[in-house]
């Protein structure tokens, strides 16, 4: 079944917004100093398609710079390595990829002043979860500029196909500050280092779930393996957040973080790249008994309103090797 997405912005609200740009031609709209909406429903539409065709493009011919022409940040450094991996197992690229489409589209517009703006479009994909339902997909497009072109930098699905529900006034969403004015439990800017610390010492107001303590136990037990040593070591992404307020007075916040493993085998024994992997390793192939590991991870959460109690919650993380290497 379909569910109606929480997200949905009024297409009338948007194509008035649009109306009133387009007929202002005797005024210059300043829109680093001006509230504005960050975009109109036809241009968000388009973005959403352009990213389609370029992702089925990049999965078609498993070529990596196609990435750079639809993503930014922390997607296109999920997406470009693992099209490099798959690069490394069929240089031919992959015929067979059945491309991704959406229907049932929808586009969250948040009014912003300065630059990036940002907008989230969702659509119901082709693509199946392990229950056999087809996964909504909820994109964060970003731009720098009014010259540049729209390119996705975050992405996620929910449980159930359930988002949060946003804060809408007069059919906007609501962007909500980075820095000490968020009025959150932790402010979006500094929410990367806060899920590092988390994860580094168990310490934090992370509330529990595959993503948190479930995750810090699995690292535990494969940390030692017969003839095997693994780690860790996570780091905080200077990669910009994005995050719009939700009906409790909280906030839906997308940010990425970078971990890095080193895998150390025992004396007589060698470290073994399968083949998915070969496509991001960094200089020759050749054996070794130690290698390092980076990966680029994505995470989408809701955080608390100070004083609401609750604890953070990671709805959806996703993540890719990106770079491996010999040492």
């Amino acid at each position: 079944m379909t569910r109606r997405s929480p997200f949905r912005v009024p297409a009338a609200v948007t194509s008035a917004a649009a109306a009133l740009v387009m007929l202002s031609g005797c005024m210059t709209v300043h829109g680093e100093r001006e509230v504005l909406p960050a975009v109109s429903q036809a241009d968000a539409a388009k973005a959403l398609k352009q990213f389609a065709d370029g992702f089925n493009k990049a999965n078609r011919t498993l070529d990596p710079t196609v990435n750079t022409s639809i993503e930014s940040g922390a997607l296109l450094a999920i997406d470009q390595a693992q099209i490099k991996a798959a690069h490394g197992v069929r240089p031919n690229g992959n015929p067979h990829f059945v491309p991704l489409s959406f229907t049932d589209t929808h586009f969250t517009v948040p009014k912003q002043k300065g630059w990036p703006r940002f907008f989230v479009g969702d659509g119901l994909s082709n693509r199946r979860d392990r229950s056999g339902e087809n996964t909504r997909w909820f994109l964060v497009f970003s731009r720098d500029s009014i010259r540049a072109k729209w390119r996705a930098t975050y992405l996620a699905t929910f449980p159930g196909n359930n988002a949060p529900e946003l804060k809408v006034t007069g059919g906007y969403a609501e962007p909500v500050p980075l820095d000490g004015s968020s009025g959150l439990t932790v402010d979006p800017g500094k929410l990367s280092q806060a899920y590092v610390d988390y994860l580094s010492t168990g310490k934090g107001d992370f509330a529990p779930g595959q993503e948190t303590d479930q995750w810090r136990a699995r690292r535990a037990q494969g940390a030692n393996q017969p003839g095997a040593r693994i780690q860790w070591e996570d780091q905080a992404s200077d990669l910009p957040p994005v995050a719009l307020r939700t009906t409790d007075g909280g906030a839906l916040v997308f940010f990425s973080t970078v971990y890095h493993q080193q895998k150390t085998v025992s004396q007589g024994l060698m470290i073994t790249v399968p083949p998915e992997l070969r496509g991001i390793v960094e200089g020759p192939m050749k054996k070794t008994m130690r290698m390092a590991f980076t990966t680029v991870s994505g995470q989408a959460v809701t955080v608390p309103a100070k004083g609401a109690g609750g604890k953070i919650t990671v709805l959806n993380r996703i993540e890719a090797k990106t770079a491996a290497k010999a040492l």
